[in-house]
């Protein structure tokens, strides 16, 4: 998959309380559907937790920049046990990723946990994950990509507000970093909108948005990665519930025909049917592919699929494998404008 090979160009650690490999934990059974667990905001002095819970980084300097960017926000950094090991492509065994998870969130000291990078591998910890701590100690998480299937696994076991948005080795230029301040910091109700520079020309040729079906809807953001998000579809760790939430979707290297196999895969599934609202964000190289008789676009893909819903919809937020990217929370309430590509927080995804 062109994805983990992206993240890997793109971006290519000790724990406080090392747990036993092959430890089994119980898992709290629907919690998501109880109520939520908003995590407390960060503060200037707080640590921050790096942990590798997919791929591995081979070189030495994106640790150095990943420790540098968060220093630079006013935080400190704590680097897991396992941050620097290998298991093929991975960050270590499957029970160093997910004990080193664990600890995190077991460390009293940490107050936000950070993936290192994305890639593959985060769904062979979900049953090893201690999802009673998880809740029992509630802490800001934050990632994207492989790392959505984390992001649904906490959220349908425990109920815990995570965030999907840039992994600690992303590129944290001033636009990512205002959105992760102004959420996890202050605690601001933010009104995401995509930049709205012309570069010189005319008109906005860049970062455009497209209204597939226009009007307002209001619900609770859910969403992430398309490919990992529908892999774990079937299990016990996918979201049972999406009724009333806003889907939002992003992916890289995908071709147009597995993109329209994954939606039809929500489709079926019955998740499409229950949605109040659709964004899609970016979906960097994803190409028709070699079929030979031709290829459906990607707006034709998603009009396909979306436009009959009748819902709110549209595309281009910013969202997905690009340096401008946000951070956006899972289960907060929100108000989508599609025609003007605008996403409201109704409710702060932090607590002060």
């Amino acid at each position: 998959m062109k994805r983990r090979n992206f993240v890997l160009n793109l971006g290519l650690a000790s724990a406080a309380f090392p747990l036993a490999a092959n430890t089994i934990f119980p898992s709290l059974e629907n919690n998501s559907q109880t109520g939520r667990i908003i995590p407390q905001a960060l503060k200037q002095g707080d640590t921050i937790g790096i942990v590798s819970p997919a791929s591995a980084i081979f070189d030495s300097e994106p640790y150095e920049i990943a420790r540098e960017s968060f220093e630079a926000m006013g935080l400190k950094v704590k680097f897991g046990e396992f941050a620097h090991s290998r298991y093929g492509h991975l960050a270590g065994t499957d029970d160093e990723r997910a004990n080193e998870f664990n600890s995190m969130f077991a460390n009293p000291d940490i107050k936000a946990v950070i993936a290192l990078r994305g890639g593959s591998g985060s769904a062979r910890i979900l049953d090893k994950l201690d999802y009673d701590l998880i809740a029992k100690d509630p802490k800001i998480f934050i990632g994207y990509s492989d790392i959505t299937a984390l992001h649904l696994a906490i959220f349908e076991k425990t109920g815990l507000v995570t965030y999907h948005g840039p992994v600690a080795v992303s590129t944290w230029n001033s636009f990512s970093s205002d959105y992760f301040r102004r959420l996890l910091f202050d605690a601001e109700k933010i009104l995401y909108q995509n930049p709205q520079s012309k570069g010189g020309q005319l008109t906005q040729t860049s970062n455009r948005i497209r209204t597939i079906n226009p009007g307002i809807a209001k619900g609770e953001l859910l969403g992430g990665n398309l490919s990992v998000l529908t892999a774990i579809m079937g299990t016990p760790y996918f979201p049972k519930n999406w009724q009333n939430k806003i889907l939002y979707l992003e992916d890289i290297g995908e071709k147009i025909y597995a993109v329209d196999r994954m939606m039809s895969q929500l489709q079926l599934g019955g998740v499409l049917d229950q949605i109040s609202g659709f964004i899609f964000g970016k979906c960097n190289d994803c190409e028709p592919g070699g079929s030979g008789y031709g290829s459906l676009t990607m707006e034709e893909v998603l009009d396909h699929y979306i436009k009959p819903l009748n819902i709110p919809a549209y595309s281009g937020a910013m969202i997905g494998h690009i340096s401008d990217n946000v951070t956006l929370p899972n289960s907060i309430n929100a108000e989508i404008n599609a025609g003007k590509g605008e996403i409201q927080l109704l409710e702060s995804a932090v607590k002060l």
